[in-house]
């Protein structure tokens, strides 16, 4: 069980967390692809659990190294970005027809982009083990749990279809922006 607290191994400890947040990501879509969105949305939510956790532990054991990042950032493609534009497709986008259907799923497409531009670009600027004060530019979790804002929010009816397509991409311009979040 020494491979769980050594730096080098692939599946330390950090890293066994950080494949379990890719797990709940993936069953998240699996429950979208079903329609069951109370399920996809829990799963979503373990799996950004596990994404707080598994930073905390390389940290606290000293098990940050480049391919941690690189696998939390992969982590993060799938339950921060995928996942949530996924089920807004699957559960608000899908009643669109015609051209409305073609805008939301270009928006869709947009906003996958912009997150994967936001985490390659973080990749790029971090250092594996440094925390920085302030992120530039809105995290993809955060931009996550905007998101699902947004679909509770359109759940009441105050949002509509066109609504949810205009905050999907001010979200995801915000996660290339130059605005400064407080690193928790």
């Amino acid at each position: 069980m020494n491979f769980l607290y050594n730096k080098d191994s692939q599946f330390n400890l950090a890293n066994l967390i950080t494949f379990g947040n890719i797990s709940f990501g993936l069953i998240a879509i699996y429950f979208i692809t079903q329609n069951h969105f109370f399920l996809a949305a829990m799963f979503a939510w373990f799996g950004g659990a596990f994404d707080i956790f598994d930073g905390k532990v390389a940290r606290k054991f000293n098990l940050s190294t480049e391919f941690g990042v690189q696998l939390d950032s992969f982590a993060d493609s799938i339950t921060f970005v995928i996942v949530p534009v996924f089920f807004i497709f699957q559960s608000i986008y899908i009643t669109a027809n015609g051209f409305m259907f073609l805008l939301t799923g270009i928006i869709s497409i947009y906003y996958i982009i912009a997150g994967l531009r936001r985490l390659i670009t973080f990749n790029i600027k971090t250092d594996a083990g440094s925390l920085d004060k302030s992120f530039i530019g809105v995290p993809t979790p955060l931009g996550a749990i905007l998101l699902w804002v947004v679909y509770l929010i359109s759940l009441t009816g105050i949002l509509n279809v066109l609504n949810v397509m205009i905050f999907m991409v001010i979200i995801g311009v915000l996660l290339n922006s130059k605005v400064r979040v407080p690193h928790p």
